[in-house]
């Protein structure tokens, strides 16, 4: 025990725990990256879905011969419209708070690895060779 304690409290053993959070903790955020993307782009279908039926019943009501009163229902559809805006907006920040941890985290592994290379207590192992 005081032996693995030994180990992890050394440098190379702290960066070592580093890189393999830092490794873990990637591939999660490019996930959520892609996820984030995707929905950001059906808030922006889902937008103008509701843009253009909007249109269409204003359209509707104007050459309606009975009166029906739809703006009621275009206030909801624009109510709804502003809080995919508000969102899609929240989303954004969020995607672009996740590039900037994705590239952070690819930083500090880059310069975690050249700083293990150059002390020499890294060296590459081949895939061929246990």
């Amino acid at each position: 025990m005081a032996a693995a304690l030994a180990v992890v409290e050394t440098p190379s053993g702290k960066d070592a725990i580093a890189e393999g959070l830092l490794d873990l903790l990637k591939p999660a955020v490019q996930q959520l990256d892609l996820h984030v993307h995707s929905v950001r782009e059906s808030q922006v279908e889902l937008r103008e879905h509701i843009d253009n039926l909007a249109t269409e019943l204003c359209r509707i009501n104007e050459h309606q011969k009975v009166v029906l009163d739809l703006d009621p229902y275009v206030k909801k559809l624009l109510n709804a419209r502003r809080r995919v805006v508000l969102v899609n907006n929240i989303l954004q920040n969020a995607q672009e708070r996740l590039r900037r941890l994705n590239h952070n985290v690819a930083k500090e592994t880059a310069r975690r690895k050249t700083m293990l290379e150059t002390s020499g207590a890294f060296t590459p192992r081949s895939p061929s060779k246990p």
